[in-house]
């Protein structure tokens, strides 16, 4: 159970790590900690390196020392003094074994000091390429925020209403333009009526001269095509060729007939 409550810390833990994590700051905060342990690359570098010089001159210096007791060990043998030749031998002995001892920490020394210099170089060239790569992850990284961003913008927008808006609206243009055709409609039609009343004028003026020739010419040949006027019925022709083209032998076309005859003669 400890651990899996451990487990679910640490979960949450990295969760909100991570959402604290901005890739800009991460990456600056990185570059800087590189330029920081280069420097105390090269910090120890140079302790080193004074070490190793110190450490070399230790080693010339014994070198030197042995070589001088090696000279004074020949001087006193020729001058027959073999014991002081003998204690000169052992000081150069002494000298010649700490010359070697120090030789070999030299020679490790080296070894450390060609690494470290190095691991320094190899960092320097990281560095330069970690400041490279970060100006371009860096624009990166805002292009990406700008895009969520928009990506955030463009998610946030109902487009649903904005185009059942839109459809409203074109509805309601379409509504205005069929009201607009039917308003020209309705006037058309007006111009048409008033133009089929002055065209109705004609129809007037036939009639007129309908009723000027009824009144002339035509009022002399009228007895002789219509029965005659009385209000009484008619008497029949003894033939057909007697009583002209159209007998007629209906008395309620008689009296239609002497109807119009009496609104003729009114005229």
């Amino acid at each position: 159970i400890f651990q899996r409550i451990v487990r679910i810390v640490r979960s949450y833990a990295n969760a909100l790590v991570s959402a604290a994590e901005d890739p800009e700051k991460i990456l600056d905060q990185t570059v800087l900690e590189m330029n920081e342990d280069l420097a105390k690359m090269r910090q120890a570098s140079a302790q080193v390196l004074a070490s190793q010089k110190q450490l070399e001159n230790r080693y010339k210096a014994a070198e030197t020392t042995a070589s001088d007791w090696y000279r004074r060990a020949r001087l006193a043998l020729e001058k027959g003094d073999e014991m002081l030749a003998k204690e000169a031998l052992k000081r150069r002995k002494d000298y010649d074994d700490s010359a070697k001892a120090l030789k070999a920490q030299l020679d490790q020394r080296k070894v450390v000091v060609d690494k470290l210099i190095s691991n320094t170089r190899l960092l320097e060239t990281k560095i330069q390429e970690a400041k490279s790569r970060k100006d371009t992850l860096k624009a990166r990284a805002q292009s990406a925020k700008t895009s969520q961003k928009v990506q955030q913008m463009v998610g946030s927008i109902d487009t649903s209403s904005a185009l059942a808006a839109f459809e409203k609206m074109e509805e309601k243009v379409l509504a205005l333009e069929s009201e607009a055709e039917a308003v020209a409609q309705i006037g058309t039609d007006d111009l048409a009526t008033k133009f089929a009343l002055l065209e109705g004028d004609s129809v007037d003026d036939d009639l007129a001269a309908l009723k000027r020739d009824m009144v002339g010419g035509g009022a002399a040949k009228r007895p002789a095509e219509l029965p005659p006027a009385g209000g009484g019925s008619a008497a029949p022709p003894a033939s057909a060729e007697a009583a002209g083209p159209y007998p007629y032998k209906d008395l309620e076309i008689e009296r239609e007939l002497n109807e119009l005859r009496r609104k003729a003669n009114e005229l």
